[in-house]
């Protein structure tokens, strides 16, 4: 019998692997992976460094356990040049490997901005724990200042995390305030005040047009033509979802690998899963949607068909100068905030004008709500 074969180890294709065990013991399994294969949680990358978490603390489990307790194979440093759906094969290394179900989950890389400059392919980005540690090593080497390119939640994570722990920040936006996709303008400006008394410097309603090497540091030209200088520039500005392998085997590719309820692709016997999926015009790339993918997932690897649903799925913000709680509006819901505010906190719930309550924000002491206003939250997906 072939395998069932996963390709990606991160948080999307060993849960599913660890929920398929749950159901089926015996079934081969093969997990196909570009990187060393150990498992950790990704999330924990943006607010690691403070904590003193070193790559190595992060990683929860080596892939030699993660293949025992999974009882499958794991292929590491491999990576899957091609699908062939119609021959039910996928090949690595000019060798082509049968599966009996394919699972997608190799997730999103980071969006690369059109920079100028000669140092425009020095700015980092964090997506696995490969790059975080690389990211550390040019921390230990003495860099005291970073640009963060971003003021979404990823952005905001980081920001928070460094400025503490003794690495001068300074953030660059277009948008007028932070998390300006996810929240209204007076949380985003109390969490930016937030910040700033840590000292967090903010450049907001700019863009960065280029970066220069000068010496050991970089130089930064913005938008409104002004300069600064930092040692280390890092991107936050968010993930594109991994298409083009399934793209160019046929399978149907909107803003990412569309699949239906059922997580299947237009290709049969081949799903998908987590930061590269498109669940019903749906990407969301958070690890509550995850979690309720892979477990329906794998009971349909298991023989039971069984459809994806999402709850309403509040996101904590893990900014501790400033709790955030954030369960957003469907886009292009009609509604509209209702605010309350006290100092700091906030509570803003969006409501339809049929009075349904349609998303809600919390802030500072009201984040102890979260359960509240989740059950009275719309499911995303019922």
């Amino acid at each position: 019998m072939h395998p069932i074969t996963i390709i990606g180890s991160g948080l999307a294709g060993y849960t599913v692997a660890r929920e398929l065990r749950k159901l089926d013991k015996q079934t081969p399994l093969r997990i196909i992976t570009a990187d060393d294969g150990h498992f950790y949680s990704k999330p924990m990358l943006s607010n690691a460094f403070a904590q003193q978490k070193t790559p190595d603390i992060l990683v929860a489990t080596t892939v030699d356990k993660m293949a025992e307790q999974l009882n499958a194979e794991i292929l590491t440093h491999t990576v899957v040049t091609q699908l062939a759906p119609q021959a039910h094969q996928v090949t690595v290394a000019e060798k082509r490997l049968p599966y009996s179900q394919l699972v997608l989950a190799w997730g999103a890389e980071p969006i690369r901005l059109p920079l100028a400059g000669n140092a425009a392919d020095k700015v980092l980005s964090i997506n696995n724990l490969v790059d975080y540690r690389h990211f550390r090593t040019l921390l230990a080497q003495g860099a005291k200042s970073i640009v963060i390119l971003g003021a979404g939640l990823i952005g905001c994570e980081f920001a928070n995390d460094l400025q503490p722990a003794g690495v001068a920040v300074t953030v660059i936006d277009l948008a007028t305030h932070p998390l300006g996709r996810l929240v209204p303008t007076v949380v985003g400006e109390t969490l930016q005040q937030a910040l700033q008394d840590l000292g967090v410097t903010w450049q907001l309603g700019k863009t960065v047009k280029s970066i220069d090497a000068v010496g050991n540091r970089y130089r930064l030209i913005l938008s409104d033509d002004s300069q600064l200088e930092t040692d280390l520039v890092l991107s936050a500005i968010g993930l594109r979802p991994h298409t083009d392998l399934a793209s160019s085997a046929g399978l149907l590719i909107d803003r990412g690998v569309v699949v239906d309820r059922y997580l299947k692709t237009n290709a049969e016997n081949i799903y998908a899963l987590g930061d590269c999926a498109q669940v019903e015009g749906l990407i969301l790339p958070y690890v509550m949607p995850l979690m309720n993918a892979a477990r329906a997932l794998a009971k349909t690897l298991a023989g039971e068909p069984t459809m994806v649903t999402y709850p309403a799925m509040p996101v904590v913000v893990k900014t501790p100068a400033y709790p955030i709680v954030v369960s957003p509006p469907a886009i292009g819901l009609q509604g509209e905030w209702e605010i309350q505010v006290d100092g700091r906190n906030v509570r803003a719930l969006f409501y339809t004008p049929q009075r349904q309550l349609g998303g809600f924000v919390l802030t500072g002491v009201w984040v102890e709500e979260k359960m509240k206003w989740t059950k009275e939250a719309p499911a995303v997906l019922s």
